[in-house]
């Protein structure tokens, strides 16, 4: 069995066996911390074996693979999960800004609210990317009312011409 797959079934038996609250928990920290690092450092290109990585930022192999599970949608090439195995060499190269939108996405104020930010991505540019955020998940109204144009082109109100 792949590692991703053995991630994907240890989420789904916590949640059947109701340890899944404790075990989100400890994800979560794992998962803070090792932002906290990357965040620290700087670095946006971590290379290695996948054991010795998980073994760097303090996770077990499968709970790592949860780790590049969600952060694999921020990377400027993401990465066949499935085919991972632990002595698989991988390469991460963390594009910041979208992590940051993702973190926002998921979210994750544990993540995004984290003051490691501050040396990575200006107050001004992630106020930029919370805007546009934002804006990408706005409702928008479908529906055309009988008072509205027709959208068909005519220039009559819809109930005038389609909607009749």
């Amino acid at each position: 069995m792949s590692l991703y797959n053995e991630w994907r079934d240890k989420l789904e038996k916590n949640r059947e066996t109701g340890a899944y609250q404790d075990f989100i928990k400890n994800y979560i920290n794992a998962e803070t911390e090792a932002y906290k690092n990357i965040l620290k450092s700087g670095n946006t290109l971590i290379s290695g074996k996948l054991s010795e990585l998980a073994e760097a930022y303090e996770m077990d192999n499968v709970t790592f693979m949860g780790f590049l599970d969600g952060i694999n949608s921020s990377l400027d090439n993401q990465l066949d999960l499935e085919s991972l195995d632990q002595d698989s060499g991988i390469q991460l190269s963390i594009n910041l800004e979208k992590l940051f939108y993702n973190m926002l996405e998921a979210k994750a104020d544990w993540l995004y609210g984290l003051e490691e930010w501050d040396d990575r991505l200006s107050a001004e540019k992630r106020k930029e990317i919370r805007k546009k955020f934002h804006e990408d998940h706005r409702a928008v109204r479908t529906k055309v009312g009988r008072n509205d144009p027709c959208p068909c082109g005519s220039g009559k109100k819809y109930k005038k011409c389609c909607g009749s």
